[in-house]
């Protein structure tokens, strides 16, 4: 086996490239394949400050274990939905190929005048959403949806509100080409991220046909899949309340627990001690409940990332003269009119407003809407009716959503853009 063979097969490209332009090879090692998303490593950037140069993208891309593909696995939590996770074959994840997309997600020369990046609409101080109505593009044009969060990702095959985009690949690249998001055309994207030699450079190594729209795409994607939020007091208070009911008998004496089944007393101690440390108001334990109960909340909001994946028309927006018929354009079939993908909870407190049109601008708007049963209309989802929540248990249902299912991100470095 030649050497560049060798090379190959532990995932080096990068190192062949890099030998090329002149650099030491790093040898390659066996690097370790598994991480937790989260990890602050994936996310935080080549080091160093400032934009980055050339030599030390180089010496990036010269690391093999950077192009070792990785077998991620979710934090608590999120990982009871790791049977959804979606990774093409074709597009795997490396810690090269989400620094690239990283670096492109926060990189305003996608767009036709340089002043719009994913990041425009999807900020992380906004909750990787937008504080406004609807998404705002080049020129300060506005669409006619709300900007959908860009967490979580990995859970979901379809994207955009509507599931136009058949996977995060497809989406990735879309916005780029909308004339009133980015008003540029993948062409001249292309072209202009061939002239960023850091870029080039980054494609050349990544990808075995280097810059296209294509790997455009498959970079953000592949960013895009490790943004995922971290445990939140729910996920703790969950586990506890699960073991009481598993070990209800054996938890009536803790002091004979303790003596006969020490490990079993540990096990319980240790969930008591993370609800403290993570802790849920009264009202919010009583929102936890409702919300699987009385305010059906669950019914759609389903899953380790509270969440269906599925279309439902909710009734929003269905009283003006035109409405959004959101899926119905995508199928044209008659039962996804007006219908729109059901959004994760997780977080959801921190990425106002809300629903596909972001007309309802507090949670508190939201429970209401669903509380009176919302607009009716001929295609009204058959889940959608009056709950007669009491002024008290509509506040409880916030509070659950607000304190019990937010948690953190991941730490990501939103500059250092090649020069």
């Amino acid at each position: 086996m030649s050497f560049r063979q060798r090379l190959t097969q532990f995932g080096c490209r990068a190192a062949v490239f890099a030998a090329g332009l002149g650099l030491a090879v790093v040898q390659p090692v066996q690097a370790d394949s598994k991480v937790t998303l989260g990890d602050p490593s994936l996310t935080a950037g080549i080091p160093g400050e400032g934009p980055l140069k050339p030599a030390e993208i180089r010496a990036w891309l010269a690391n093999p274990e950077n192009h070792v593909t990785l077998e991620v696995e979710l934090p608590k939590g999120l990982d009871a939905g790791k049977g959804n996770i979606f990774i093409p074959d074709n597009n795997p994840i490396t810690r090269a190929k989400v620094e690239l997309g990283r670096q492109l997600y926060f990189e305003p020369r996608l767009s036709s005048d340089g002043t719009i990046s994913c990041a425009s609409c999807h900020d992380p101080a906004q909750g990787y959403g937008a504080n406004t109505q609807f998404g705002v593009g080049v020129g300060g044009q506005q669409g006619g949806r709300n900007s959908p969060v860009a967490y979580n990702r990995l859970l979901s095959r379809e994207q955009f509100w509507d599931g136009r985009a058949a996977t995060l690949e497809d989406q990735a690249v879309g916005p780029i080409a909308n004339a009133i998001e980015m008003g540029n055309s993948h062409a001249a994207c292309v072209e202009t991220l061939g002239k960023i030699p850091g870029y080039k450079a980054q494609f050349d190594a990544i990808f075995e046909d280097g810059l296209t729209i294509d790997n455009v795409g498959k970079a953000l994607a592949t960013f895009e899949r490790v943004l995922v939020t971290g445990p939140t007091p729910y996920d703790y208070e969950n586990d506890l309340r699960n073991f009481k009911k598993l070990f209800a008998d054996d938890l009536e004496d803790l002091d004979a627990l303790r003596e006969d089944d020490p490990d079993l007393y540990a096990q319980y101690m240790a969930l008591v001690k993370a609800t403290t440390e993570q802790p849920m108001s009264a009202s919010a334990k009583s929102g936890m409940t409702l919300f699987a109960g009385k305010a059906n909340c669950a019914a759609c909001h389903a899953g380790a990332n509270f969440a269906d994946e599925q279309y439902h028309n909710l009734g929003v927006g269905m009283q003006a003269a035109k409405p959004d018929l959101g899926r119905f354009d995508v199928t044209k079939e008659d039962k996804d009119r007006g219908a729109f993908k059901t959004p994760t909870l997780r977080n959801v407190a921190l990425s106002p407003p809300f629903m596909h049109d972001g007309s309802q601008k507090t949670l508190e708007e939201v429970v209401e809407w669903y509380n009176i049963g919302g607009h009716k209309n001929k295609w009204l989802s058959d889940k959608m009716k009056p709950l007669n929540l009491t002024d008290q248990e509509k506040k409880d249902v916030v509070a659950f959503m607000t304190e019990g299912l937010t948690g953190d991100f991941p730490k990501v470095e939103v500059g250092r853009l090649p020069q």
